[in-house]
């Protein structure tokens, strides 16, 4: 099963497409407000699993005067160059950092970490990258939604019939390739959000807030089946600084 950068690589249109410029309700109305709020008033920006660049340049347009993107594929890469706007892109994983020590006042990852198979080293090179002080953004796919097997159940053995989330084993680590459109496949790993709060611990990046914001309206507005499940969080925010 590949679950590597091919996969973003073939697929990196239909992110661009979907999901920049306006064309997603959940990134117009919540992610883009949200991340711009954690990195305002930092003068220093990395933007881990860039993409093509849509929160990098959000962070110039913000204030900030040095922003990089790292993302390791070259589609993105490229995409992220020709829409320009300030950024410097780099191509890179995020376990490698081609950056040095304590260089940022703030880095931001928004819903990158869920396909990253190394998650320890990751994080650690977050911590390293950070200034003492500095703020790490880490937005998710919510764990709860992404374990194995989870999904919508119609049950219509009970009277009245009942609608909810069926939740998967939770504790269990899990890799698995998603069609998330036709023809469209994406790596995604599933891990307890346990799993990331302890690797920030351990790379100095101490917890200071959690957001679990409900849906927006423009997602409810297209999305029916969500409409009876609207304090279900589809997001998960976790915003620490680095203590050390």
């Amino acid at each position: 099963m590949d679950t590597g950068s091919d996969l973003w690589e073939t697929h990196a249109g239909w992110w661009q497409e979907g999901f920049t410029g306006g064309a997603d309700a959940e990134y117009t109305e919540q992610i883009l407000p949200m991340a711009a709020a954690a990195v305002a008033g930092a003068g220093s920006v990395l933007d881990v699993g860039t993409g093509e660049g849509q929160i990098a340049r959000l962070a110039v347009a913000g204030g900030a005067t040095t922003v990089v993107g790292v993302d390791p594929t070259s589609a993105q890469i490229d995409e992220a160059r020709r829409r320009g706007d300030g950024p410097l892109y780099v191509r890179a994983e995020a376990g490698a950092l081609p950056v040095a020590d304590a260089a940022f006042d703030a880095v931001i990852a928004c819903l990158v970490f869920e396909h990253i198979p190394d998650v320890d080293a990751a994080i650690a090179e977050v911590g390293r990258v950070l200034r003492g002080g500095g703020r790490f953004a880490l937005f998710l796919n919510h764990p709860l939604l992404q374990t194995p097997n989870s999904g919508w159940i119609d049950d219509h053995v009970l009277d009245p019939p009942e609608q909810y989330w069926r939740v998967g084993p939770y504790l269990v680590e899990d890799v698995s390739v998603e069609e998330v459109e036709r023809d469209v496949f994406i790596p995604f790993i599933h891990r307890p959000l346990s799993r990331y709060v302890n690797a920030m611990a351990e790379a100095g990046l101490l917890v200071q807030r959690m957001e679990e914001p409900a849906p927006p309206p423009g997602f409810l507005a297209r999305a029916a089946e969500y409409s009876e499940a609207a304090t279900i969080p589809r997001l998960l925010v976790l915003l620490a600084g680095k203590v050390r």
